[in-house]
């Protein structure tokens, strides 16, 4: 140590080397940062002797300085390594900490909602942690639809705001809390648990159970308003604690008994189905859950349940748990299944069921319950508030899913021989996979009824992104072309996408997911309704060179708020003309909007031009280019015809031409 430290002050290593060698003798990162900024304007032998004293307690250590700083200092402990934000000027204290800082990269978005889904995206691939600043109250507003996805999902992002006090002079000040309230009680809903800081010593307390609380399973976004003056104070001490002592891992294992029951179960079942949830992708256990299945030839389903009368609309989950052309997987979930056909047994391994029936959104029809009555059902997972919520199940078990294939495998190879597992197999496989190659079969006749329309049927675009894009490219998807055709799964294509609803949500989201991970062909696939939640995206994809391609969809219309006007059977139904859904006149030139951002692309108005334009912006993206691919599809769906809209002008019935 006193040769490393001797060599530092000489200055004959770097800072960066010189942390570098403080890590090579056994010191955390954070550690070997606090001795860096605690060696400035020290003798060598008060440096050594510091050096040699600092950290302590299993890598936790003391730092001295601005509230900002002690916030940077816990960001690092627990891992982050970017901060997504779209700052603002009560934020002082914490950008001035950051600056020059060589680990925490801050990610600028052009507003709020495109942040946090940038965080989203990130955690979705990464398993890891998001961390996310805003503006005070208004910021804390702005967010508030990706929030609301985050939520659904699970994401673990730590949001913190910086916050104006109303209760010091007046209750009612610009960019605080309305009177009468706090902010932490606005986004309450939509987070785990959210906070305020009263003083800069409880920031890093505060910071680290924002982290645990996020990450402790079921996974949530947190949020923690720290007020200005906060940020600001100087000469605060706090403790800096490793994230291994504070973040709580969340591998367990289920009970035995339960296991041993459900694998009974399993064996005497003559019709049984696995429901593979999102939880099995955020372990990490797709590759079991395919063994699972194969060993007795179990036939799986997923999240993707249509929901629309306009044909290939679905609610998919955030993954793609189960490979979608393994021929066990017989497509997605709804009550109405038609195989297995007399279904006795179903294993919903950790997935939000939503409660809607196969009715569909319309309140006038009495929902029915998404499991049928009668059908014995087992629930599997961590998060205990979805086993049970809405269906009752006839055993449950709390445990991480991953863990809980593992031994569910074990115990049905304890209880039969290999012949009788192979006998079983044999049973059923070839019938399941005779049915899912005729559903596979019809979907591709269904997509080429339309092959060579114009403009270009969604389905055939779905089709040219499965030739052309990596077979381990990650798919973030939004509303856009359909991906029936396309094969998705653990191994190859990752499927990520979003249950919430709230629209804006994939381009920010690409970006994260990018971030995550740089060496993988990231793809954004989305709708012109929600690029245009999001379109400032665009900008942050020039300003960090973050090279991804995006592929929206463009039919000018919100085709599922359409489809449920239609679906309503109302005047606008009859009438052909629908309020509100058709968006062209003017038409939306995404191309020229990405241009004044920094991103290059281009418009495809006919099938034959799709396969060289995708090549085009595949190499871009390659060559380290962001790149948009405008493609004029089809309407689908009842009322696709329509480009009805009202024919009011404000400047027509003016009185005076000013």
């Amino acid at each position: 140590m006193r040769e490393i430290v001797k060599k530092y002050l000489d200055k004959e290593i770097s800072r960066r080397g010189f942390v570098k060698a403080l890590g090579s003798i056994g010191l955390t990162l954070s550690a070997a940062y606090s001795v860096v900024e605690s060696l400035e304007g020290l003798s060598e032998a008060e440096a050594t002797e510091l050096a040699l004293t600092e950290p302590s307690k299993a890598g936790s250590y003391n730092i001295t300085g601005t509230g900002g700083k002690l916030l940077v200092e816990t960001m690092r402990s627990a891992g982050v390594k970017y901060l997504f934000t779209n700052p603002g000027s009560m934020e002082r204290g914490l950008f001035d900490a950051l600056l020059d800082d060589p680990d925490i990269h801050v990610i600028v978005g052009l507003h709020e909602g495109v942040v946090v889904a940038m965080a989203d995206g990130y955690y979705k691939v990464s398993k890891q942690p998001s961390f996310v600043n805003v503006h005070t109250m208004v910021g804390t507003a702005q967010m508030a639809g990706q929030l609301y996805n985050a939520h659904c999902d699970g994401s673990a992002i730590v949001v913190t705001a910086a916050m104006i006090a109303n209760n010091v002079f007046s209750d009612d000040v610009i960019l605080g809390a309305r009177p009468g309230f706090s902010q932490p009680e606005f986004p309450r809903q939509i987070t785990k648990m959210a906070w305020d800081v009263k003083s800069p010593e409880g920031i890093p307390i505060v910071t680290r159970r924002a982290f645990k609380v996020a990450t402790t399973q079921p996974g949530g976004p947190t949020y923690v308003a720290y007020p200005d003056t906060v940020f600001e104070a100087k000469g605060v001490t706090g403790e800096i604690i490793p994230a291994e002592r504070f973040l709580i891992p969340t591998k367990i294992r289920p009970n035995a008994e339960l296991i041993g029951k459900t694998a009974q179960m399993l064996i005497e079942a003559k019709n049984p189905l696995l429901f593979i949830g999102d939880e099995v992708s955020k372990a990490r256990a797709q590759a079991r859950a395919v063994e699972l299945a194969e060993l007795l030839a179990i036939p799986a389903c997923s999240m993707d349940i249509p929901f629309e009368d306009m044909g290939r609309l679905t609610l998919r989950g955030i993954y793609q748990n189960f490979p979608n052309k393994h021929p066990l997987y017989i497509g997605g979930y709804t009550p109405l299944i038609k195989y297995p056909k007399d279904c006795d047994l179903i294993i919903i391994f950790s997935n939000r069921l939503f409660g809607i029936s196969s009715e569909g959104w319309n309140n006038e029809v009495p929902q029915k319950p998404i499991i049928p009555k009668g059908m014995k059902t087992i629930q599997i997972g961590i998060n205990t508030a979805e086993i049970g919520r809405a269906n009752p199940f006839d055993l449950a078990i709390v445990a991480d899913p991953g863990e809980a294939i593992s031994d569910l495998i074990a115990a049905i190879k304890s209880r039969l021989t290999p012949a009788r597992i192979s006998a079983i197999k044999a049973s059923r496989y070839e019938k399941i996979s005779d049915y899912t190659r005729g559903l596979r079969q019809a979907a591709l006749a269904v997509a080429k009824h339309n092959w060579d329309s114009n403009p270009v049927s969604p389905d055939r675009l779905g089709y040219e992104m499965d030739e052309h894009l990596d077979k381990e490219a990650i798919i973030v998807n939004e509303l856009g072309a359909p991906l029936d055709l396309m094969d998705l799964s653990d191994g190859g294509r990752l499927y990520i996408g979003s249950t919430g609803g709230g629209l804006g949500w994939g381009l920010g989201a690409s970006i994260g997911v990018k971030l995550a991970e740089p060496d993988r062909q990231v793809v954004c696939n989305i709708g012109d309704g929600s690029l245009m939640y999001s379109a400032a995206g665009f900008w942050t994809q020039a300003r960090y060179g973050i090279p991804l391609l995006t592929i929206v969809k463009n039919n000018r219309n919100y085709e599922t708020v359409r489809s449920n006007y239609f679906k309503y059977g109302g005047k606008m139904a009859e009438e052909g003309r629908f309020l509100g859904t058709y968006l062209g006149n003017p038409d939306i030139d995404f191309v020229l909007l990405a241009k004044s951002q920094g991103v290059a692309g281009e418009r495809v108005t006919d099938p034959s031009e799709l396969s060289a334009a995708l090549k085009r912006g595949i190499e871009a993206s390659k060559a380290g280019q962001p790149y948009l691919l405008e493609v004029i599809t089809a309407r689908v769906g009842p009322g696709a015809e329509s480009t009805w809209h009202p024919k009011f002008s404000l400047s027509a019935i003016r009185k005076k031409k000013i």
